[in-house]
């Protein structure tokens, strides 16, 4: 889906173009007795890159950036004090640049790119390993994730 933009209902070429000041972004639905919104950032953290300002792997531009959307005063705090922890741990050789930022509309991405990974497997699959995320990752966390 898309967020944090001006254009009401924007579609993906509008996003993609950049003028629209939307992200690419996923809304989550969560019930805080199964999971806390601090469990769903801990998660995130280690699906992206929190410290590439222009974008994620092959996907450049500002539709690609990071960002954590908050609900509440409290889900902001939780937030701002997770990407804190990140940047003092010095996991990464760069600053943490992923933004924390209020929430906004979420607009649904068209139906083609819902579940693309099921509906495109083996291209999805490619991308993501030629794009080099999975590398990243791996070189990041790797079995640090037990810390």
């Amino acid at each position: 889906g898309y967020t944090g933009g001006q254009t009401i209902n924007p579609t993906y070429q509008e996003v993609c173009s950049g003028e629209t000041g939307h992200y690419e972004a996923v809304e989550i639905t969560f019930d805080p007795a199964i999971v806390s919104f601090e469990q769903l950032i801990e998660v995130f953290w280690r699906q992206i890159d929190p410290t590439d300002p222009g974008g994620q792997f092959f996907d450049r531009g500002s539709t690609y950036q990071t960002a954590i959307f908050y609900h509440s005063e409290e889900q902001k705090q939780v937030a701002v004090e997770s990407r804190q922890r990140l940047a003092e741990s010095r996991r990464f050789n760069r600053p943490v640049a992923t933004e924390i930022l209020p929430a906004a509309e979420f607009y649904s991405a068209e139906d083609y790119h819902q579940d693309y990974h099921k509906k495109n497997p083996e291209h999805y699959k490619k991308y993501r390993v030629g794009s080099g995320r999975d590398t990243f990752i791996k070189t990041a966390w790797g079995d640090k994730d037990k810390d």
